[in-house]
């Protein structure tokens, strides 16, 4: 799972700054990202992830597999230092060692248990997010800069937290007919296509680093809570401060990665990197004097 969303961060970042800035809150974006063939791939690739994801969640807390999820910046990372020749400074370095244990922590304290069903409160409860995610959705549209990016970052996070939510529920579910039935599962697919939709739009703003870290943080966070407090996510009793120290060492791991997620173009690009990524390039960024200047583009989800 970890996997198939760092190979999706990397490739789908590559389309969004390939694609011209689109101004409004419109679906047409994603139609426009679907001409890049990396966009696809990326697609593709995050579909397997989210898969897997969703299949995690049948046993396992939201705090655990948000965070894996968030984790797969680290997988990015890698990718690019394997691949495509991109630099890993000490601090990044020690970002990605924080990432894995902060990730084993929360292994070790999460404890397997069916999910609660949420009932039509919590049905009710995600129809009126999703509308409230449209509504202020059309407004952030219209901010540009890093004031924009910050606000769809967290629009996209809030609704791909709202979708891991739902999924929560619905993947204790006993047959497929289920799936056809349930109402969560619409809202699964509604909450996905808003947060897809919102982070382009995001991405294609002034500051993408900023819009990473404000996705991470307001897709893990709300979730993890309600998960706790509403789906009955599990703890081994005595280790509920590995819960917490786990969970903001890998939050914090993660949101440290993406400000160091900077497209760089510092190296030649082998064939076979050109290949991988389907071509695209970042402009050139500054980093003011004394500070490294790192490579990767910002990640995609959920």
């Amino acid at each position: 799972m970890i996997a198939a969303y760092g190979v999706a961060n990397l490739l789908q970042s590559v389309a969004a700054a390939r694609t011209d800035l689109h101004h409004g809150f419109h679906p047409m974006l994603l139609l426009r990202l679907g001409r890049h063939k990396s966009y696809l791939i990326g697609v593709a690739c995050q579909f397997g992830g989210f898969a897997l994801a969703f299949f995690a969640r049948r046993d396992l807390p939201l705090f655990l597999v948000q965070s894996a999820m968030a984790a797969g910046l680290g997988v990015t990372a890698l990718l690019g230092v394997l691949i495509l020749k991109w630099r890993l400074p000490r601090t990044e370095l020690a970002l990605l060692v924080l990432l894995a244990f902060g990730i084993a922590a929360l292994v070790l304290a999460a404890k397997p248990a069916p999910s609660r069903q949420i009932g039509t409160a919590g049905v009710v409860g995600l129809v009126a997010a999703l509308g409230a995610l449209a509504v202020v959705g059309f407004f952030a549209v219209r901010l540009h800069g890093a004031p924009g990016s910050v606000a769809l970052g967290a629009l996209s996070g809030v609704a791909f937290g709202a979708a891991a939510v739902a999924s929560r529920p619905l993947a204790s579910a006993d047959n497929l007919g289920q799936f056809f039935t349930d109402p969560l599962s619409y809202l699964l697919i509604a909450h996905s296509l808003v947060g897809q939709l919102l982070l382009g739009l995001a991405m294609q703003r002034g500051s993408t680093t900023a819009a990473v870290a404000a996705m991470d943080a307001a897709g893990a966070v709300p979730a993890a809570l309600v998960g706790l407090l509403f789906l009955g996510d599990g703890v081994w009793p005595g280790k509920e401060w590995l819960v917490a120290a786990g969970f903001v060492v890998t939050l914090g791991s993660v949101i440290g990665l993406s400000f160091y997620a900077e497209p760089q173009h510092h190296h030649p690009i082998s064939r076979e990197a050109k290949t991988l990524v389907l071509s695209g390039s970042h402009g050139s960024v500054r980093r003011p004097a004394g500070r490294s200047v790192v490579r990767h583009t910002p990640p995609v989800r959920r």
